[in-house]
């Protein structure tokens, strides 16, 4: 239903929220969906939270690369609880409605714990670009002063660079629809609703996400490039094997991230005949890392499985 009222400031007639439909094409069996979107949600904070369980316990853990898991997985937890509860409130509830001041925080929070998942893996690929091709000086370079600064920088960096993705939509007159083809409050999604000019929210949407995602990118691919180079001029085969295994998971993680982002932007430009791929997209890139980051690294750490083990055994024990 559309709901709106009179701008004091113009002649024009402002919606006073938003209709968030769901998935475009199936909205008759949309709710089939929160099946799956259930049973992952709980399984990413449940795989999280024992992941700090776990780095919190084994003091074996308490090294600087854990620690960038531990701030990966709160990341995780807060980007997955960013979404899920209103889409499954859309398709359990009907609940679709949301007020213009929450859907613009929403939009916010979504920009701000997916470029922090950016950010967090190029501290990661510093990491281990210094562990591995500088180790006599990781112990003086990253330290758990190094941990903090790096995090709090991206977070400040991430924060105030999205801050003015919400305001440029905030600005825009919604005077006609109020429906938005997405269950998320996407920028596209809800700046194509807007009746006047919108290229600047385009504009910087595209610049914001090629100076920060563009650069992180970069930066961990002259890490990593870095690292191969270091590693193939090591003579022992077994060393080199040692060092790679530590980037393993790093680099699934690094590429199954990127790899939605990319095929998530090129999917935009087919939004109109196809619209469900990049909405589903979207929200697979909020909810998959959170529930698949924890168990990459569960499985392919060493260090980490054992430490896995070894707690369980004594809850199990206990119990």
């Amino acid at each position: 239903m559309f709901q709106g009222f009179r701008d004091s400031n113009s002649s024009m007639f402002q919606v006073s929220e938003f209709i968030l439909m769901g998935f475009p094409g199936i909205y008759s069996w949309q709710h089939w969906l929160s099946l799956p979107l259930a049973l992952i949600y709980p399984l990413a904070l449940s795989a999280n939270i024992l992941i700090l369980i776990i780095i919190k316990q084994e003091a074996a853990l308490h090294q600087p690369m854990y620690h960038f898991l531990g701030i990966l997985a709160v990341v995780d937890m807060g980007m997955a609880t960013n979404i899920m509860p209103k889409i499954l409130a859309i398709l359990w509830f009907n609940a679709k409605a949301i007020s213009l001041p929450e859907c613009f925080l929403h939009m916010y929070v979504i920009h701000f714990f997916m470029f922090m998942e950016s950010g967090l893996f190029v501290c990661m690929a510093i990491d281990r670009y210094v562990a591995i091709c500088r180790p006599l000086h990781y112990p003086s370079i990253i330290t758990d002063s190094f941990v903090v600064k790096a995090t709090v920088f991206m977070a400040l960096r991430n924060s105030l660079s999205t801050i003015p993705v919400p305001v440029l939509a905030a600005q825009r007159h919604y005077c006609s629809k109020n429906q938005i083809e997405h269950c998320l409050c996407s920028t596209l999604g809800v700046t194509s609703l807007s009746c006047d000019d919108r290229r600047i929210n385009s504009v910087y949407q595209l610049s914001l996400a090629w100076t920060l995602m563009g650069s992180d990118l970069g930066l961990i691919i002259v890490s990593y490039a870095l690292i191969l180079h270091s590693v193939l001029r090591l003579n022992s085969a077994e060393a080199a094997s040692k060092a790679l295994s530590t980037c393993t998971s790093h680099l699934i993680l690094i590429l199954f991230f990127y790899t939605i982002l990319v095929v998530l932007s090129i999917t935009h430009s087919a939004s109109k005949t196809v619209p469900l791929i990049p909405v589903l997209l979207n929200v697979l890139e909020n909810i998959i890392p959170p529930a698949l980051n924890p168990m990459v690294y569960a499985f392919k750490n060493t260090e980490l499985r054992q430490s896995l083990y070894k707690v369980l055994q004594l809850d199990f024990k206990n119990n």
